[in-house]
């Protein structure tokens, strides 16, 4: 809509010094044509907007004037803009309009909402038997300040085992996995992650974050995920699988199944995680049809035996 550009554009020049209508035809991808016809209609509405001719010339705010026309406060910004990053379900179109808008924001907004956009990713897929849903951890909106605005935390945490300690960490970024959220961090020990809901404080002391260059959140998650699966599920089958039989293989083993190449008679070699080899061997009797179990021979035994007991029960 043009009513949107024109806002879009008075953030512009409120953001920059000048604008040139080459500027705003690339930022709000429209012609040159409609970027001049959108600045002329900003003077004759009575905005205190004027050109500067010849070479190196553009648009300007008269005495740099400045009209907040987004009525965002810096945490609404921020908020809004949660709604373009990865973790969005957004629709591709919103997110591409949000990302636009982002654009335009004055500072310090832009900054923030940056920020907010890459802070958070979301895994659906649950880690064990937690629960479906889960309130908000407590310190979960002190945690994602502290990402956004790039500062260090003083962290008070509960393990596993109930033991408490304190260390100071350097916030990057927030994970939902599943119904459990999920701060990680980097310490003077290296990469972190913590369960957010056993934070028993979080202590901002102003100091800015060493970020890691490049760093990446949705692919430093993965990374971190995938150690968590491998611990989780330290047996490894090798196996030959019929093509038609890796859709159902994917269906029930997820994350847990690795696709190889082709055998010499048009099989497909796969790896499956499991936690032991008697439930592994469990999941995988019922998929005989498709599967050849070849390694290692602790599964190929259990599955000879639940085989064995199955023929013996219903003979």
């Amino acid at each position: 809509m043009r009513t949107d550009r024109l806002v879009a554009i008075l953030l512009m020049l409120q953001r920059r010094e000048q604008v040139t209508a080459a500027e705003v035809s690339r930022e709000l991808e429209v012609s040159e044509r409609t970027a001049r016809r959108d600045l002329d209609a900003l003077a004759m509405a009575g905005v205190p907007v004027y050109s500067v001719q010849g070479r190196g010339g553009g648009w300007r705010l008269v005495g740099g004037a400045r009209t907040d026309l987004s009525g965002l406060t810096a945490s609404e910004a921020r908020a809004l803009f949660l709604v373009a990053g990865p973790a969005s379900a957004a629709t591709p179109a919103v997110k591409a309009a949000l990302r636009k808008l982002v654009h335009a924001l004055p500072e310090p907004f832009r900054t923030q909402a940056e920020a907010a956009a890459s802070s958070l990713v979301m895994d659906p897929q649950r880690w064990g038997s937690s629960p479906v849903e889960r309130r908000p951890p407590r310190f979960l909106d002190e945690l994602q300040d502290a990402v956004i605005r790039g500062v260090q935390v003083r962290l008070g945490y509960v393990d596993r085992d109930g033991a408490e300690t304190e260390r100071t960490v350097h916030p990057l970024g927030i994970v939902a996995k599943g119904p459990s959220w999920y701060l990680v961090s980097t310490t003077e020990t290296g990469r972190r992650t913590f369960r957010i809901d056993r934070v028993s404080s979080a202590d901002p002391t102003g100091d800015p974050v060493h970020r890691p260059e490049d760093f990446d959140l949705a692919e430093s998650w993965r990374e971190i995920a995938d150690e968590v699966d491998r611990k989780r599920t330290p047996v490894e089958v090798q196996a030959v699988c019929v093509p038609h039989g890796i859709g159902i293989l994917r269906m029930g083993l997820g994350a847990r199944l690795e696709v190889g190449g082709s055998t010499a008679d048009g099989r497909i070699e796969v790896v499956i995680r499991g936690y032991d080899e008697y439930t592994l061997a469990g999941e995988l009797a019922g998929l005989v049809e498709w599967l050849e179990v070849t390694g290692p021979p602790g599964v190929r035994d259990h599955l000879a035996s639940i085989g064995n007991a199955l023929a013996e029960r219903y003979r």
